[in-house]
Parts: structure tokens; C-alpha cells; sequence
């Protein structure tokens, strides 16, 4: 009886550690934030973006050196002028103020949107070429090891010549 039992605990512990063996998952890292800033597309979405800023930039600029202007030429005439006039003179330089404001605010939304538009599809393209190497070579889990993203040690297998071959670069 007692050597059953010590076969039994043998069997139990042998069956254990070929069950954790066979558990531990094959895991992976890859720097997307540096993978996506080396794709070619990035780099023609990055040159768009600082187009349409620098547009918007001069949009602005020109809107603040009018709005300027006005107020130079309002104060030399403003002993000049009647208090009506001058009330309206300064209703319409605020209200320029105002839509210098409100153009900003706008300008900004639409370069957060173009931004989110243009870099969906490459981190999109990233993803799923980052998907297909890990399945291809049988991993299980791949860990974003860009830093600060949680990530302390990075010392497994390393895709990121893999996948940049798979993106063709």
C-alpha cells in the first residue's frame, strides 16, 4: 500500500509538470511605437499633417496681423470718432477676436482628425503584420515593449526585424 501511494504521488507530480511544461505560453515583444514611426506611410502622413498645420498656422497668423491693423488704425482714430462709433469699432474687433478663436479651435479638430485618419490605417496594417509573424512562428502573446508601456523586460524573442519584413522594408 505504502508503495502505491508513493507511485500514485510519482504519477501525480510527473503528469503536473508535463501539464505546466505544455501550459507556458510562447511570448514575444515588439516596439510598435518604433515600428510605426520606420513604416514608409508614416512618414508621408507625418509630411500631410505639418502641411495642413503650416496652412492653418498662416490661416491664423494672417487673421491676427488684420485683426491688428484694424485695431492700430481704431486707436489713432478713436479722438476722432463719436462714441457710437467707436462702440462699434470695438464690437467688431471682438467679434474678429472671437472667430480668430473659434477658427483655432476648429483648425485643431480638424488636424486631430486627419491625424486619427491617416494613422489608423498604418497602425492598423502594423497590427496585423505583427498578428501574422507571431502566428507564423507560434507565438502566443505579443508584449508591446515600447517604453512605458509596462513592459520592464523585453528578454524574449524580439519581431521587430520579422515583422518589418513582412511590411516589405
Amino acid at each position: 500500500m505504502k508503495h502505491f501511494k508513493t507511485l500514485l504521488f510519482a504519477g501525480l507530480l510527473f503528469i503536473g509538470a508535463t501539464s505546466f511544461s505544455n501550459a507556458q505560453s510562447k511570448i514575444a515583444h515588439v516596439n510598435t511605437q518604433e515600428l510605426i514611426k520606420a513604416m514608409p506611410a508614416m512618414k508621408s502622413a507625418q509630411a500631410e499633417l505639418e502641411k495642413l498645420q503650416k496652412t492653418y498656422e498662416t490661416e491664423i497668423q494672417t487673421m491676427a496681423t488684420e485683426l491688428q491693423n484694424k485695431m492700430k488704425q481704431y486707436q489713432s482714430e478713436v479722438e476722432s470718432k463719436t462714441d457710437e462709433e467707436n462702440a462699434k469699432r470695438s464690437q467688431e474687433v471682438q467679434g474678429m477676436q472671437q472667430s480668430i478663436r473659434e477658427y483655432q479651435g476648429t483648425a485643431q479638430q480638424d488636424l486631430q482628425k486627419k491625424e486619427f485618419d491617416l494613422l489608423k490605417p498604418i497602425t492598423d496594417k502594423a497590427e496585423a503584420a505583427i498578428k501574422k509573424v507571431a502566428k507564423a512562428q507560434g507565438f502566443q502573446y505579443v508584449l508591446d515593449s515600447t517604453q512605458g508601456s509596462g513592459v520592464l523586460l523585453a528578454d524574449g524573442k524580439d519581431l521587430m526585424a520579422d515583422v518589418k519584413k513582412e511590411l516589405g522594408f
